[in-house]
């Protein structure tokens, strides 16, 4: 007996003793990550969620999480392939909490959205994605934030427009739309052709096969062209090829405007001297002088929990657009709270988060990031925000903002955005909203 209450006596000292070290039960949301940190795009992926993670350590680490609830995620890698990715969605898609779904692959988004619309849980496209996905009213949990295929071409148009003195001074001139050879670079063939014939311009689109190693026929045919601009379309090491090939073919660099997924200091530095002058729209700007990449740095990385192996990326353009992805899927999470409560959130929760992520340049300064990036003012039929961007030239060490934030023509692009809509709405019987609805009903 005397033993029998000596064991009992041990046992409750002991399971008291372990409940003092065992971590309590919290909340978690959780962020499943296709992520890809190997393969020809490694250089993007790699900038991109480590920056994404950073900002999700510092958030952790600062604050606690979002209203107590702490952030957590798992990668899965992708290699930029759309098997894989599902494969990732597949595996991940059951855990509990998911925020949000944040591939950075247009690819594996378009796979995707019939699949995150079911399971209902937001997919974020952020620069990238389907141009129609824009119209929240037909594609409820698809977020392209910050900029479309079609706004980004409009900001590019606009800003040549100021290069030659306004729009009326576009026609006559030509342009070459040098592509990569995937859906994320046939996406804009359509609205340039639009545009071309709105402005006056003459048109050829050129593309470039995947992975764009090879591009000495096709800058001999621009040589022929010779265009006035040629705009660059790529993606990876497509990238700085085409600036070498530009070089050894003699057409002036800074007659090339880069895309936003052309305007990265990867894309420039193996290009050596052939980068020098180079011109990209961007959505972020580089640099890590801005107070929320300072906090990265002292308290992520100081607490060696910093995710880039190399740390002069920190501030990079990849980086950046990482930190502000991870900005606009925190705050969406942080709105979301404020209606549903401080707890681990559902997507359709998250996704109600989203469509009323409004963050004015008052709310930008303070989050540490004025300057890195303008606002954006999601709606429930606007699933983009404003679109504004900027351009920036490449001196042959770092990159200089060269112009003011620019606006797409959304009086030209938002009725091209909803006919295409309500083509993919009917052609998959698609009832479309027509009111802010929470939750959502398909």
């Amino acid at each position: 007996m005397r033993l029998s209450r000596s064991l009992r006596a041990a046992a409750l000292a002991a399971a008291i003793g372990l409940s003092a070290v065992l971590p309590a039960h919290a909340d978690e949301q959780f962020f499943p990550l296709q992520s890809y940190r190997v393969g020809p795009y490694a250089a993007g992926g790699t900038g991109f969620f480590g920056g994404f993670i950073d900002y999700l350590n510092l958030v952790n680490i600062r604050d606690g999480g979002v209203g107590g609830v702490k952030l957590t995620w798992e990668e899965g890698e992708t290699q930029y392939e759309v098997e894989r990715g599902v494969e990732v969605y597949e595996r991940l898609k059951n855990h509990p909490g998911v925020a949000a779904w944040n591939p950075l692959s247009v690819g594996i988004a378009y796979a995707m959205i019939d699949r995150i619309t079911k399971d209902k849980v937001p997919l974020i496209t952020i620069n990238h994605g389907r141009t129609n996905s824009t119209d929240g009213r037909v594609f409820p949990y698809v977020f392209p934030l910050l900029l479309n295929p079609y706004s980004e071409t409009s900001g590019i148009v606009n800003y040549i427009a100021s290069r030659e003195g306004g729009a009326d001074k576009l026609k006559g001139k030509k342009i070459v739309v040098l592509y990569h050879g995937s859906p994320y670079g046939k996406e804009t063939i359509p609205i340039y052709k639009r545009l071309a014939d709105k402005y006056g311009f003459s048109l050829e689109q050129i593309e470039v096969p995947h992975p764009g190693n090879e591009q000495q026929s096709q800058w001999l045919s621009i040589r022929r062209a010779k265009p006035d601009y040629v705009v660059l379309r790529g993606w990876g090491v497509m990238n700085p090829v085409a600036l070498k090939t530009a070089q050894k073919v003699g057409f002036p660099v800074d007659h090339i405007v880069g895309n936003v997924w052309s305007n990265s200091e990867e894309d420039v530095i193996p290009a050596g001297d052939a980068a020098k002058g180079y011109v990209a729209i961007t959505t972020q700007a580089s640099g890590a002088e801005y107070p929320v990449l300072q906090e990265v740095i002292k308290t992520v990385y100081g607490a060696g929990k910093g995710n880039l192996d190399d740390k002069k990326r920190i501030g990079s353009v990849y980086h950046n657009l990482g930190i502000v992805n991870g900005i606009l899927n925190v705050e969406a999470i942080r709105i979301a709270q404020q209606k549903f409560g401080k707890r681990t959130l559902t997507g359709d929760e998250v996704r109600w988060g989203f469509e009323h992520l409004q963050l004015d340049p008052a709310r930008v300064e303070a989050l540490g990031a004025k300057g890195l990036f303008h606002s954006i003012n999601v709606t429930w039929d606007n699933h983009e925000g404003d679109g504004r961007v900027t351009f920036q030239q490449w001196d042959g060490t770092k990159w200089k903002v060269v112009s003011d934030w620019i606006a797409p023509d959304w009086a030209f692009l938002r009725p091209i955005i909803e006919k295409s809509a309500a083509a993919y709405a009917a052609e998959h019987n698609i009832k479309i909203r027509t009111s802010d609805g929470t939750p959502v009903s398909q």
